[in-house]
């Protein structure tokens, strides 16, 4: 295929994705312009083989994370064996002591989880983040994957790639099997249309045959949760919720919240609603925490890992965070409760002045932040302005939990598309793949 001709299908795969609205808008953009998530047409492949392999580290840093929840949260036996010091797990802004004692239903707090993972030097996968509060992206991995059939329909044809379109209907199945009742009705709570991820909302929402709501569609009457009809008010048994915890209940958490339902807390805590996922899992995505993941493992599990992860200070200790000081200008430091690539330091990149600013703010807020050594993370081609070049690339699969585990065969793999950038997220220029499990 000539220069020409891939050119001519990349602008009509960017004409697919704008035709289909399919979008997203940074909040510190502010014009406020919906942007289309940039699309590589090179798709990423991953062996079979490797997958598997991939997938059975993924369900067990599952299986983990849900167990050290509900401790927490519970019987707090990681605590009290000093695996992880407690200090740090509550003065985690993600721990709220208002679920303390909630158990969900079915005991699954980690209903969908999005694990950033990037490739070693060696060729093996790595654990870079956890996101398992409201982890966003999965529209892009269907939708790129439709406009990829679209665009080369013939090579895709030939192709044995394994299908990403049982996803919407995989979670639907997972939330049905934590649902307090039989034949649930379930709902999607979003924020409304002006939140970054609104188009993922409404497009989940139409493949998996729910209704799309908003905090004011939703009441609790006698702590069970009705939506509100032209049929008049119906129970609502599972809740696929993407607004914040401390949004959820005005009763509970921040009272000024107009996105959540007033007294849903009391519904969640008698077990009358699903809510996915669980309030208060956002203690074990706190970049803080993710070190500890291989001891909850070995913790919880009696099992040795099976996915590395990155080396990792912790700035709350009093030895790293003199290590990270003195090693700024080497290291990527990361806010601890930050996402999308905001609250973050890359040392060898940083000019003095920013250098400086980044010291004083662990300085004065060590619990704050950890830093890492910059990784180098892999390539792909990927078709540039100059035809085809390397850019880095991570990869983040999708795992959904219900009365069993399910990793999503592949997942989103998200693109640096400025040269020499290590920063993949949408929020910061990055664009998307296809990724290809084959066989």
């Amino acid at each position: 295929m000539g220069t020409a001709e891939f050119r001519a299908r990349q602008k009509l795969a960017d004409a697919a994705f704008l035709k289909g609205g399919i979008t997203f808008s940074v909040y510190s953009d502010n014009r406020g312009v919906e942007k289309i998530f940039p699309f590589d047409l090179i798709p990423r492949p991953v062996a079979a083989a490797e997958w598997t392999k991939l997938e059975r580290g993924l369900e067990q840093r599952i299986r983990a994370l849900n167990l050290f929840l509900a401790d927490v949260y519970g019987e707090q036996r990681i605590l009290r064996e000093n695996v992880i010091p407690r200090a740090l797990v509550e003065g985690s802004k993600g721990y709220l002591k208002q679920v303390k004692g909630i158990k969900p239903p079915r005991g699954v707090y980690v209903h969908v989880a999005g694990i950033d993972l990037i490739r070693r030097p060696d060729g093996s996968f790595c654990v870079l983040e956890d996101n398992i509060r409201t982890p966003s992206g999965v529209s892009y991995v269907l939708e790129n994957r439709r406009v990829m059939k679209r665009v080369f329909p013939k090579i895709f044809a030939e192709a044995s790639v394994r299908s990403v379109d049982e996803y919407p209907m995989r979670l639907r199945e997972a939330l049905a099997g934590v649902a307090p009742r039989d034949n649930p009705r379930m709902v999607i709570l979003t924020p409304g249309p002006f939140n970054s991820a609104y188009f993922e909302h409404s497009f989940l929402a139409r493949r998996m045959g729910c209704e799309l709501v908003q905090g004011q569609d939703l009441f609790v009457w006698q702590d069970k949760v009705f939506v509100k009809t032209t049929q008049g008010p119906q129970r609502v048994d599972v809740i696929y919720r993407r607004v914040d915890d401390q949004f959820m209940d005005p009763k509970v958490f921040r009272e000024d919240s107009m996105l959540g339902v007033p007294g849903i807390m009391g519904a969640y805590a008698r077990g009358n609603v699903a809510l996915a996922n669980a309030i208060g899992n956002g203690v074990a995505d706190d970049k803080a925490i993710y070190p500890y993941v291989h001891d909850m493992i070995r913790f919880y599990l009696s099992e040795e890992p099976l996915l590395a992860q990155v080396e990792t200070f912790i700035c709350a200790r009093e030895q790293d965070c003199r290590h990270v000081l003195a090693n700024l200008p080497g290291m990527v430091v990361k806010a601890v409760d930050e996402s999308g690539g905001y609250g973050m330091l890359m040392g060898p990149q940083a000019g003095r002045k920013q250098l400086d600013e980044f010291a004083e703010r662990i300085a004065k807020n060590p619990r704050g932040y950890i830093a890492q050594p910059r990784v180098e993370l892999s390539t792909c081609p990927t078709w540039v302005d100059k035809g085809v070049g390397p850019r880095r690339v991570d990869l983040r699969p999708y795992i959904v939990t219900g009365k069993t585990t399910w990793a999503l065969p592949g997942g989103l793999t998200r693109v640096a598309l400025v040269e020499g950038s290590y920063v993949v997220n949408s929020s910061q220029g990055g664009g998307s793949k296809d990724t290809w499990v084959m066989g």
